[in-house]
């Protein structure tokens, strides 16, 4: 290979008058001389046939891989970037409910009253009649259920919600009973109070269309001028009572469903007394002198009787008297009656519907 005057051995190149000097390439010597024989070590190399042509494919091969796999890392970025928040929104709404409408229709789909888990948490079993809640009958809960209650005729107790359900008719007297009644004992302020109970004994829903009316009757003593009604208000003589934010309007009754209606009888005074107090007899204080038709002996003499006095004493005693309190539903139906004893004059205070459990 000529190399031009790198041929010149090292002790003839770079020699100036001042002695060694750099080589045309800016190298020393010993530098150029190492140049030469790298040079002279690869003279006889040559390239495979073909490799400029597989060069001219591979580097745009190479460099389309590398886009790729930018393109690539960039898209696996932008994925995640959008799942881990859904995951995250996922993850924070499984607090929800799923006791939900749709949940209760696909368990019915499926054969099951519950779906395997009852509303309150506890498990039951899918399909068919062995899925239902311990304790339910195999038709489901059924309205009018039979309860302890100590209201009176049906034994039924249903605590009725108030409800802006419209579709429910007006309750009509064929379908309230009569009212049922309770009164309990004078608390210590002498204030008697009772309840009425009425219930929906149809098979339909109604709607109860007002509180009704109470009445009263004066028995024995009682003085009729002297009572009166009055409907309960916050702040009245009939503390008891409870107040007038619980009164329920628009009440739908289910069948067996019942309401109440609570009174107070609040006395103004006591009943009178009997008797008009002390009363005596008196048989004369005399004494009897002896008569031509008395008998005589000698020295015995019979006279009269000593004078005495009787005394008859009558104790006072409350007169008995009693007001009958009645209540008639705003239907009409017949008429519950509640009897307060030893009443004779005073108020009596009545709320509107209530519920049983108020």
């Amino acid at each position: 290979m000529n190399h031009g005057p790198d041929d010149k051995g090292p002790e003839e190149l770079g020699q100036g008058f001042d002695g060694p000097r750099p080589g045309p390439d800016g190298l020393a010597a010993d530098e150029l001389a190492l140049r030469r024989l790298l040079h002279s070590a690869v003279d006889d190399l040559t390239p495979r046939d073909g490799s400029l042509d597989h060069l001219r494919r591979a580097v745009p091969a190479r460099r389309a891989r590398k886009r790729q796999a930018t393109v690539g890392m960039a898209a696996a970025a932008l994925f995640i970037g959008t799942a881990i928040p859904a995951l995250v929104h996922v993850s924070q709404s499984g607090g929800i409910d799923p006791n939900t409408s749709i949940a209760g229709e696909s368990s019915q789909a499926q054969g099951g009253s519950t779906g395997g888990k009852n509303p309150d948490g506890g498990a039951s079993t899918a399909g068919g009649s062995s899925g239902q809640a311990t304790g339910q009958s195999p038709g489901g809960p059924k309205s009018g259920g039979k309860t302890a209650s100590s209201s009176g005729a049906t034994g039924t107790k249903v605590v009725p919600t108030a409800s802006a359900d419209t579709a429910a008719p007006v309750c009509t007297s064929a379908q309230l009973s009569t009212p049922t009644s309770t009164v309990a004992a004078a608390d210590s302020t002498g204030v008697v109070y009772g309840t009425f109970q009425v219930v929906n004994v149809s098979k339909t829903s109604c709607t109860v269309g007002g509180p009704g009316s109470i009445g009263f009757l004066a028995q024995g003593a009682a003085d009729t001028t002297k009572i009166s009604t009055a409907r309960h208000t916050s702040g009245d003589a009939a503390a008891g009572l409870p107040d007038p934010t619980t009164e329920l309007t628009g009440l739908v009754l289910a069948p067996g469903a019942a309401y109440q209606e609570k009174f107070a009888f609040v006395p103004s005074a006591t009943c009178p007394t009997t008797g008009g107090g002390s009363g005596s007899t008196d048989t004369g204080g005399t004494t009897a002198s002896p008569s031509p038709s008395a008998s005589t002996s000698a020295g015995t003499t019979t006279a009269g009787s000593d004078g005495t006095s009787t005394q008859l004493l009558t104790e006072d005693s409350t007169a008995d008297g009693s007001i009958a309190v009645s209540y008639t539903p705003e239907a009409g139906s017949p008429t519950g009656s509640a009897t307060v004893t030893n009443a004779c004059a005073g108020t009596v205070y009545w709320t509107g519907v209530l519920a049983p459990s108020v």
